[in-house]
């Protein structure tokens, strides 16, 4: 399967796997990944770090909005073969380890099957490891508030309800919000174009998921790049908003 890498911004590139997105942030060969797709995606994902001229023995770190399997697919991969540290917010860490499991249900998915896409969506997730066993042995916290240092100086922010711990990453600098699965411009289960949350079955919490958006709505920045769906260009402000009258 062709890698969709596509460069947003200096430095800065949505990568399109089987249904998740990952960015890559570089400085020169050095790279910052967020999010690593499905576990079956690990051939996309490497082939997209040498499209962008990096590689797995390049990336600093590897920084996972939220420990579904679709964003942690090849964490521990990485973490195992080239020692490179995992990072999520302190709430995510027990999630990424598998001390519990914080994801859509079989019964959910069932009860919810008549629904246009889900039934698609259900065979491709099984296919690409939607519910294999991935836990991450050694997960981190995020080691400092404020711009990590690592290439893109990404920012991460606590906005919990997807699940407990998710936490989206602000790069001002490029005027850039890795939405993970808080805020999404599309899916293979929704009919909606553009800013929208999930489908409920996929939250943790969905109060709480639609209470982030207000804390999207405060991010300075004008690039979208979600965990699912295309780049959206234009006010993440604006974004946020539009994802909660779909909501409401």
């Amino acid at each position: 399967m062709r890698t969709d890498v596509r460069q947003v911004a200096d430095g800065t590139y949505l990568v399109h796997g089987s249904n998740t997105n990952w960015v890559i942030l570089t400085e020169g060969e050095t790279a910052t990944l967020i999010d690593t797709g499905y576990p079956g995606d690990r051939q996309q994902l490497l082939d997209s770090l040498d499209a962008v001229g990096s590689s797995p023995q390049a990336v600093a770190a590897v920084l996972i909005t939220h420990a579904h399997n679709d964003h942690l697919g090849s964490a521990e991969y990485l973490r195992d073969t080239y020692g490179t540290p995992v990072h999520l917010h302190e709430a995510e860490v027990p999630h990424a380890r598998r001390e519990f499991l914080h994801q859509v249900s079989v019964g959910q998915v069932l009860r919810n099957g008549w629904r246009p896409g889900v039934l698609p969506w259900v065979v491709h997730a099984l296919r690409v490891g939607g519910t294999a066993h991935v836990p991450v042995a050694a997960p981190e916290p995020f080691p400092a508030a404020g711009p990590l240092d690592l290439p893109g100086r990404p920012v991460p922010v606590h906005t919990p309800g997807h699940t407990r711990g998710h936490a989206v990453f602000h790069l001002p600098d490029t005027g850039v919000v890795v939405s993970g699965d808080a805020l999404v411009s599309g899916h293979r289960t929704s009919r909606i174009q553009g800013p929208q949350l999930l489908p409920d079955m996929f939250h943790h919490e969905r109060a709480q998921a639609l209470a982030s958006l207000e804390i999207l709505e405060r991010l300075e920045a004008d690039v979208l790049l979600p965990g699912h769906g295309p780049v959206h260009r234009g006010s993440v402000r604006q974004a946020a908003q539009r994802a909660r009258e779909h909501a409401l």
